[in-house]
């Protein structure tokens, strides 16, 4: 029995400062889609995680065509996902002498490439 390797790119960014929540909200979008079109839909999703996960795309658009000898017009995204980093927490003043606690969530994302099978 033969296996035949899938040669993927990945990229991955961590300790972004945004909520995986508001991450995965783009990155649903672009889940399975060609990389021409999941550019597209980046550029022109009004979201706060839209910029961060285009210069993402690039970087694993990059990583295929320089570390792999991958064609781009042959990547989709196979997969993506944004897991939980570290939060950071602060502290808030509140009424009557009392403090209210701050989570400023990270997240961690990474992309996942491959290529269509011809």
């Amino acid at each position: 029995m033969e296996e035949t390797v899938v040669q993927e790119a990945r990229a991955t960014l961590k300790f972004a400062r945004i909520s995986p929540r508001k991450v995965k909200i783009v990155a649903d979008l672009i889940r399975g889609k060609d990389v021409t079109e999941a550019l597209a839909i980046v550029k022109f999703t009004p979201k706060a995680s839209s910029e961060i996960i285009e210069k993402l795309l690039n970087s694993a658009i990059a990583n295929a065509e320089n570390n792999h000898q991958m064609k781009q017009q042959d990547l989709y995204v196979a997969e993506i996902y944004a897991n939980q980093g570290p939060t950071l927490k602060r502290i808030r003043p509140a009424a009557k002498g009392s403090a209210v606690r701050i989570r400023k969530r990270t997240s961690h994302i990474t992309i996942v490439l491959k290529e269509k099978e011809v």
